[in-house]
């Protein structure tokens, strides 16, 4: 099946038990919150692209920690693609860790995932969205713009300060400001 961003839906409300295994609906692929077996090929994934220096790497027990932050793509039971949305403060969240599976990238899943994050960040009153990124183009294909890390202070001092690339940090820092 071929998956293009017009056939990929955020999941809505709750499902019965049993009726999201194929996470599908009316035969398209959906966003939707990880369940808890899917955190190692969650881990396997970012960690594949953190393996070729293209995103920061995530350890298992981090993204246990923070699963209700995730939202992943299926393919049956493969996880193809995620991303976390961390909130740092009452105005701010961060987008982070979006990996697709690279026989899966080109198709839009990537953007299906960030505006679920937009969405979510709509949803909680949260008006200021930001990345780090080493794909700057992509993010601003969707609005997003390039800012200064050091207009981010309270994610350099309490991430970034622990990163082993800080303080010569060479991804690029953009910023989305939301409509709420």
């Amino acid at each position: 099946m071929e998956i293009s961003s017009s056939n990929l839906i955020q999941e809505e409300g709750d499902k019965e038990k049993g009726t999201s295994r194929d996470h599908k609906e009316n035969g398209k692929l959906r966003v939707e919150k990880p369940r808890i077996n899917d955190v190692p090929q969650i881990h396997r994934l970012i960690n594949y692209f953190a393996d070729r220096g293209e995103m920061l790497p995530r350890s298992l027990s981090e993204l246990y920690e923070n699963i209700r932050e995730c939202f992943v793509v299926r393919q049956s039971e493969r996880v193809i693609a995620c991303v976390l949305l961390h909130i740092f403060w009452s105005d701010l969240a961060e987008i982070k860790s979006l990996a697709v599976a690279d026989d899966n990238q080109k198709q839009g899943i990537g953007t299906q995932l960030v505006k679920a994050c937009l969405s979510e960040s709509e949803q909680l009153g949260i008006g200021t969205v930001f990345c780090l990124t080493y794909r700057p183009g992509f993010f601003e294909k969707i609005n997003f713009s390039q800012i200064d890390k050091m207009n981010l202070p309270r994610k350099v001092w309490t991430d970034c300060y622990r990163c082993p690339k800080f303080p010569n940090c060479d991804e690029v820092a953009l910023i989305r400001y939301l409509d709420i």
